[in-house]
């Protein structure tokens, strides 16, 4: 579009832009703090040309790495140039702070479609109110905001993971909102201040008059895009909601869309690699964690957290990733299709077990209601009850059996203890006569007890004349032989046995030892596919310094060929549990797996510091429940056997699905 009367007047439209208007009330030399120069050039606005300077380079990229070209005809050139360059890697510490309102400061960057700004808020610091033009997406990193949706003000925050320890362990929260063309916005910080990320589309027309970019750029029509949003606007999400979709192996992608921007917040494994690409979309990335290699055009640049990069449609690019792997938003202009398409096949075989409907319940917080929870665990459904075991730890998971008790809970969430201050129980299964089959783990042993906790009889404390250390977690066999693990999680000083282990007690009491000692770091939750002939078996901790053994069994779930006699071979991995990014930072691969249940489908759900991570039976990640704290175990119950329950920390929660959970005929 040319400059003339017709550009003027857009030109003061879009000059109305809600939050950019704060900034136009400024000086005109608060338009240089941007990027502490002035003329257009030195902030890196180029005036358009018809062929990059990278093109032919980019054209010898794709020969010789035979790039699959994928084209699209609804993107228009909007003739915006990005201020970082294109396929330069920069840091957002080298970007200028503007103020935007008194207390309020922001850093920002674009490519020719969306523009991103991390906003730095000091407590109770407000941008005046004005009105959305296009799009934009706010996310909350740090800290409290109040906005503007649908008439009402609404709070959104953002809480940090909490490394689990023995009496709590918070998930994180990231609250985000989508606000459509039009909509009011007035955003207020909380009294501690906060972060917020804002991604728009299209660039707002006062950054690029800011930054003295040309005159000239062409309008867009964000609807003329084929995808309407995946979120509704004036709602408060929280992005750990969002399910993982998997770009390429290793790689998973909570996508966020309106009509103009897809986020995508990625999670990138170690050491996987992004083979060279390129596809029609803009895309501008940023990293959170960690690091990644980026092929850009024939150029290999380390990016870490911070570096931001903008890769314009159809430039070539790859990524090689190191050892702590890396998190990192993506922004797409325009939407994805390829990917839209990816999530709907994932959430397809998600929402086929846990409805889109479907929320999680409270039924009970043992910190405010019955005779109190502190660390639950080993949920078992029997007869139309709940039971399961509650714990006590401190926060350094010193456990105390006078303080710990054996749980019963009724449907509605009450509660009561059936035995208390006698074990510290830990793993629960149904026995085939109604009774509970326990593992009484700082006793040494493994018991059955009736539903009012009253001990009948041990089933299991020895193995070769020893004792056993910790029975942690069991199943049941239709012949009603036991699995358990004992990955010596005792207060024990000196353990019994040589190692962590699991054990099968066969049907006429035998203890037979299934797997070498240490084979696993620490053997935890163990569970019988529907057909009784695999058993799956988790690790929760490995490869740490504070942890005595490392395995090869890293972060998986294991499934082993079940003989007639119990025997176990032919260890595999089964599935890829999915790791938090505070361990990966120190090179770990500890999981938390701990509780496991099955459905008839032959479906596995992981209890795990990443939420509950759920498979299917081949082994293939489906999705994850997020929690508002680590889930610990899990099981199925309920009048039609289709709920879940699960235990966290001193609450337990319920789940409605669209499976029946496996149990054995009585």
């Amino acid at each position: 579009m040319s400059a003339g009367s017709e550009q003027n007047s857009k030109s003061e439209e879009k000059n109305m832009h809600t939050v950019m208007r704060p900034m136009l009330l400024l000086t005109v030399t608060s338009s240089l703090l941007l990027f502490g120069c002035g003329p257009a050039e030195q902030a890196g606005v180029q005036p358009h040309a018809d062929a990059p300077a990278w093109a032919e380079l980019n054209e010898s990229l794709i020969k010789e790495h035979n790039v699959a070209i994928r084209t699209r005809d609804d993107i228009t050139p909007t003739g915006i140039q990005s201020n970082v360059g294109d396929g330069v890697v920069v840091n957002i510490d080298t970007l200028a702070a503007i103020e935007l309102a008194p207390g309020v400061s922001a850093k920002a960057y674009w490519g020719s479609g969306n523009l991103m700004s991390f906003i730095d808020f000091e407590p109770n610091a407000t941008i005046p109110a004005g009105t959305i033009k296009g799009e934009r997406f706010m996310i909350v990193f740090k800290g409290q905001v109040q906005e503007l949706a649908n008439g009402e003000l609404v709070t959104l925050s953002a809480v940090d993971r909490e490394s689990p320890n023995g009496v709590s362990a918070r998930m994180p929260k990231k609250e985000l909102i989508y606000l459509e063309d039009g909509a009011p916005t007035n955003i207020t910080a909380g009294p501690e201040g906060a972060r917020v990320m804002h991604v728009y589309a299209p660039v707002p027309a006062a950054w690029l008059e800011m930054a003295g970019a040309p005159d000239e750029w062409v309008d867009v029509d964000l609807h003329a895009f084929p995808l309407d949003p995946n979120v509704t606007a004036g709602k408060v999400y929280d992005l750990y909601d969002f399910q993982y979709t998997e770009l390429v192996p290793g790689a998973n992608s909570r996508l966020i869309s309106g009509r103009g921007t897809q986020l995508s917040v990625l999670r990138m494994d170690p050491e996987i690699e992004f083979a060279y690409h390129n596809h029609p979309e803009e895309q501008v990335m940023i990293g959170l964690r960690g690091w990644i290699d980026e092929y850009i055009l024939a150029d290999t640049v380390r990016m870490h957290a911070g570096a931001i990069v903008n890769l314009p449609a159809m430039m070539v690019h790859g990524g090689k990733l190191g050892p702590y792997g890396s998190d990192a938003i993506d922004v797409f202009f325009p939407p994805r299709t390829d990917y839209f398409a990816a999530m709907q096949k994932r959430l397809a075989g998600y929402h086929a077990i846990i409805p889109e409907d479907a929320k999680l319940e409270l039924l009970a917080d043992g910190a405010v209601s019955g005779p109190g929870l502190n660390f639950t665990e080993g949920p078992a459904w029997v007869n139309g009850k709940l039971y399961f075991s509650n714990m006590y730890f401190d926060a350094g998971f010193n456990g105390d059996p006078a303080r710990s008790a054996v749980v019963e809970m009724d449907p509605d969430g009450s509660y009561r203890y059936i035995s208390h201050g006698q074990m510290q129980s830990n793993g629960i299964i149904p026995g085939a006569n109604g009774n509970l089959i326990v593992c009484d783990m700082f006793g040494h042993r493994v018991i059955e007890m009736t539903t009012a906790g009253e001990v009948v009889r041990t089933l299991a404390d020895s193995y070769d004349g020893t004792s056993i250390d910790g029975p942690n977690d069991l199943v049941m066999d239709a012949k009603g032989g036991i699995y358990f693990s004992d990955p010596q999680f005792t207060a024990d000083a000196q353990k019994f046995q040589a190692g962590r282990t699991v054990y099968y007690r066969n049907p006429e009491g035998e203890v037979i030892r299934l797997l070498p000692f240490n084979d696993f770091a620490m053997p935890n939750g163990v569970i019988l596919s529907p057909d009784g002939k695999t058993l799956y078996i988790n690790n929760t901790y490995d490869k740490e310094e504070w942890w005595n053994v490392v395995s090869d069994k890293e972060n998986f779930v294991w499934a082993y060929d079940v003989a007639d006699d119990g025997s176990i071979s032919n260890g595999r991995k089964f599935a890829t549990l999915n790791l938090t990014g505070e361990v990966l930072d120190r090179g770990g691969r500890t999981s938390g797996a701990d509780g496991m249940a099955v459905d008839t489908d032959g479906n596995l759900y992981v209890a795990s510091f990443a939420g509950l991570q759920i498979f299917n039976a081949e082994g293939a990640f489906l999705g994850m429940l997020n929690m508002p704290t680590v889930p610990v175990s899990v099981t199925f119950g309920g009048v039609d056997n289709d709920t879940l329950y699960i235990t966290s920390y001193d609450k337990i929660y319920s789940m409605k699905t669209s499976k029946k959970g496996f149990q054995l005929p009585n």
